[in-house]
C-alpha cells in the first residue's frame, strides 16, 4: 500500500511547508494554507517512481537539435491569433482564465468549431453535459458569418473528468488540438483530494504539459477565476503552462477582452477585442473607432489618449467627472484606471495647478471596458478631471500622450511613433506630446505634435477658452 504524507500549501504563492502556518514566509499572505494529502507510491526497487517528459533523456549539442521553428497551427479567428502570436503551436499548453460567465467556453467552442475544419480537435467538457453544447454549437454556427456551413466532421466531444480516462480519449481520437474545460473538474483517480483542490489541479496541469510536451498535441486549459481575480489554484499552474490568457470585460457590457500575460512563443500584453452578442463572439477589427464611436464631442471631462496593449495602439476615451463632496473626505473612484494612480495625478493637480480637489469628489472612467495600466495616460487623466473642475472642454481633434512626474513635468514614454500613426489614420489633427531630447526621427505626417515640458504648459494648448 502507498504510504502518504500530508504538507501545507500556500494558496498564493503555492510554497509548500510541513506544517500549517498562519502567515506564509514566502509571500507574506495570511491565512491561505490549506492541507494537502499526497501519496507516494512505490517502484519494484522501493523509491518513488519520477515522472519525465518521455522516458529516457540524452544530453544533446546545442548544434545538433533538429528543428529551428515549429509551424504554427492557423486560427481562423484573427482577434484570437494575434494574442497567441500568429497561431497555435505545436506541443504548446495554453491557459485560458476569467470569471464565470464572462464568455471563455463559448470562444474556446467557436475556435475549435472554425478550427476543426482544417484538423482533428477533441473538446473535453466537465461542466456541461454534450447536448448543451450541441445546443451551443448550433447557435454559433448560425453567426458564424458564412465561415462554417455545418457542424465540422473532425471535432469530437465528451463529457468526463477523469484524467486517465481523457488521456485514453486522448490516445484513441489521436487530435491535433485538446480543448480541456476546465482543469478545477479534472481529478486524478490516486489521489485522495477531491477535484478543485490545488494539488489536483497542480497535479493534472502538470500531466497535461508532458502530453503536450511528448506528443506535439496543442492543449487548451480553461480555468476559472477567484473572488480576489487570479487563477484558481496555485500561482505555480500558471509557470506550468507556456502560454496564459485572460478574457476581461464587464458581463454588463458588450466588448470582451483577451489578454496574453504570459507567451513564450510571442508578445505579452497583446489585446484581442471581441463583441459579445447572442450568436457568439464577433471580432471587432478596428476597436480604436468602436470605443471612439459614441463619444460627445466637446463635452467638458472627456480625453483621447492612444495606449498600447502589446504591439496594438488603442486609441481610447478616458471620462473625469469632479463633484463638490457632500461628506467629509472627498472619494476618489477609478474605473479602468490604477485607484494609486489616480491618487498621484490628484495630489500632482492640487499642488503644481492649485487646483481645490480636497473638497471635490473624483470619478474617472475608461470607455469600453478596457484597464490602462501604462502611464502613458497621465496626461489624458489629469486633463480629463481640469477640464471637468473648470468646466471647459477638451479640443476634439487632439489626443494627450504623456506621463505625470510629482514635479508636475512630463516624461516620454516608448513607441510614440506608432501611437501617433494610429492617432493620424482615425483623423485626428494634432497631438500634445512630452518633449524630447536631442534629435530624433521626423514625427509622423497628417498629424501636428506640440511638444511640451510641463502639465501647466499642455493645459494652456488643450483647453478651449
Amino acid at each position: 500500500m502507498a504510504k502518504t504524507r500530508t504538507r501545507y500549501v500556500c494558496q498564493e504563492c503555492g510554497r509548500a511547508f510541513p506544517k500549517a502556518l498562519g502567515r506564509c514566509p514566502q509571500c507574506g499572505a495570511w491565512d491561505r494554507m490549506v492541507e494537502e494529502i499526497l501519496e507516494e507510491p512505490k517502484t519494484a526497487l522501493g523509491h518513488a517512481s519520477v515522472h519525465g517528459l518521455g522516458g529516457f533523456s540524452i544530453p544533446k549539442r546545442l548544434s545538433e537539435i533538429e528543428g529551428e521553428t515549429e509551424d504554427r497551427i492557423p486560427v481562423p479567428l484573427a482577434e484570437f491569433a494575434r494574442v497567441l502570436g500568429g497561431g497555435v503551436v505545436p506541443g504548446s499548453i495554453v491557459l485560458v482564465g476569467g470569471d464565470p460567465g464572462i464568455g471563455k467556453s463559448t470562444l474556446m467552442l467557436q475556435m475549435t468549431m472554425e478550427m476543426a475544419a482544417q484538423q482533428r480537435v477533441l473538446y473535453i467538457s466537465g461542466e456541461e453535459s454534450e447536448r448543451q453544447i450541441k445546443m451551443r454549437a448550433a447557435r454559433l454556427l448560425r453567426g458564424a458569418q458564412g465561415k462554417l456551413d455545418a457542424l465540422p466532421d473532425e471535432l469530437y466531444l465528451v463529457t468526463e473528468t477523469n484524467l486517465d480516462t481523457i488521456l485514453a480519449h486522448v490516445q484513441a481520437v489521436n487530435p491535433r488540438l485538446l480543448v480541456i474545460d476546465s482543469i478545477q473538474t479534472v481529478y486524478r483517480p490516486e489521489m485522495e483530494s477531491s477535484a478543485g483542490s490545488i494539488s489536483q489541479v497542480r497535479e493534472s496541469a502538470s500531466r497535461l504539459r508532458e502530453l503536450a510536451k511528448t506528443s506535439g498535441i496543442a492543449v487548451f486549459v480553461v480555468g476559472h477565476v477567484t473572488k480576489e481575480g487570479v487563477i484558481a489554484g496555485p500561482r505555480v499552474l500558471e509557470h506550468i503552462v507556456d502560454t496564459v490568457l485572460y478574457l476581461e470585460g464587464d458581463r454588463y457590457q458588450a466588448y470582451r477582452l483577451l489578454r496574453s500575460v504570459k507567451n513564450r512563443f510571442g508578445a505579452t500584453s497583446e489585446v484581442g477585442v471581441f463583441e459579445m452578442q447572442e450568436r457568439g463572439m464577433i471580432e471587432v477589427a478596428n476597436p480604436s473607432a468602436d470605443f471612439l464611436a459614441e463619444r460627445m464631442v466637446n463635452a467638458p471631462g472627456s480625453a483621447i489618449v492612444v495606449t498600447m496593449e502589446g504591439t496594438r495602439p488603442l486609441l481610447v476615451e478616458i471620462q473625469g467627472l469632479t463633484s463638490q463632496t457632500q461628506f467629509g473626505n472627498a472619494r476618489r473612484t477609478p474605473n479602468g484606471v490604477d485607484f494609486n494612480r489616480l491618487l498621484l495625478i490628484a495630489a500632482v493637480l492640487s499642488r503644481r495647478l492649485n487646483l481645490r480637489l480636497a473638497e471635490q469628489d473624483i470619478f474617472v472612467n475608461v470607455v469600453g471596458g478596457l484597464r490602462i495600466a501604462e502611464p502613458a495616460a497621465d496626461l489624458a487623466v489629469a486633463m480629463a478631471i481640469t477640464s471637468s473642475i473648470r468646466d471647459q472642454p477638451i479640443r476634439a481633434d487632439l489626443v494627450l500622450i504623456g506621463e505625470l512626474g510629482l514635479s508636475g513635468e512630463l516624461r516620454m514614454v516608448s513607441q510614440m511613433q506608432a501611437r501617433l500613426r494610429e492617432a493620424a489614420s482615425l483623423g485626428f489633427k494634432e497631438a500634445i506630446v512630452p518633449r524630447r531630447l536631442g534629435q530624433k526621427e521626423p514625427w509622423p505626417k497628417g498629424i501636428a505634435v506640440q511638444e511640451t515640458r510641463s502639465l501647466a504648459e499642455a493645459l494652456k494648448l488643450a483647453l478651449l477658452p
